[in-house]
């Protein structure tokens, strides 16, 4: 299969020749690979990621409603001792993806020595890493329609909120629908929105949903925007804007701050679809 560069015998650029031969200024391979994965790389620097030693699936206890036994009484008065069901669990099946680095003996061979710039196997170790880290984001994305694909965030946050997680029917139980603003029928009624990067119109949609979300303390941390969408809320705030700390900047993200949440952008490169937030 040919490369980016591969016209002749002299001028070829193939893998062995690149990390070889030239002498570069820069001995680290140029990134063309890697995508903004912001969803990714957040959830993985906050330890939003779970490890499991193993089991048949993977099942989430859930604490669905409240025990409807509460009542007031008083002396001698019946109580209410029926049981009331208020546990249950989300279960989802494994999901397994792998990426393959080959690299011959011949090639490691002629990789070594006086004349090697960069060590082939790690540079291509490290191109599996990104490819990898690649693919799973814009899988966090996807509506896990596609083959032994995860249930990504169009499955979990879908538009119309009436599909099946975790094995949980949304149709017949609406506590487990999710919450969605759209600018076609804002949650909180009144005509259509046209999103734009006019004062105020981003927080219309906005404070409707942040609100929904908001329980007591528990309330969203993160709010992940397509580059439109960012675009949009960032232009907005030119008079009041807000970045995130310091430490965040340092990780890579270009973030700005609403209300007590961090407003990321990833690109469409990762699988978010335009004209999202979430």
């Amino acid at each position: 299969m040919a490369t980016p560069g591969q016209s002749s015998l002299f001028t070829s650029f193939g893998e062995l020749l690149t990390t070889t031969y030239r002498a570069y200024n820069n001995k680290k391979p140029a990134d063309l690979v890697s995508k903004h994965n912001a969803l990714f790389r957040r959830l993985n620097e906050k330890g939003n990621m779970k490890e499991l030693d193993g089991g048949l699936s993977i099942v989430e206890p859930l604490d669905y409603q409240a025990n409807s036994t509460f009542q007031r009484y008083s002396g001698y008065d019946t109580l209410n001792i029926g049981a009331v069901d208020v546990i249950t669990a989300a279960e989802y099946p494994w999901r397994q993806a792998a990426v393959n680095v080959a690299v011959s003996g011949l090639e490691l061979r002629s990789n070594a020595g006086a004349k090697q710039i960069i060590n082939l196997a790690k540079s291509k170790i490290v191109n599996a890493q990104r490819s990898f880290a690649n693919a799973l984001a814009a899988d966090l994305y996807s509506d896990g329609s596609a083959t032994n694909q995860l249930g990504g965030i169009q499955s979990i946050v879908a538009d119309t909120p009436t599909n099946t997680v975790g094995g949980i029917d949304s149709n017949t139980w609406a506590f487990w629908k999710n919450v969605v603003q759209s600018a076609a029928a804002p949650l909180q009624g009144g005509s259509s929105i046209t999103p734009s990067g006019t004062a105020g119109v981003m927080e219309s949609l906005m404070l409707p949903l942040y609100l929904r979300l908001t329980r007591g303390a528990d309330h969203p941390d993160l709010i992940v925007m397509s580059e439109d969408y960012f675009t949009f809320f960032e232009n907005s705030q030119t008079s009041i804007k807000r970045y995130a700390s310091s430490d965040e900047a340092q990780g890579g993200f270009i973030s700005l701050k609403y209300k007590l949440a961090d407003v990321v952008f990833d690109s469409a490169a990762s699988g978010i679809p335009a004209c999202r937030g979430v």
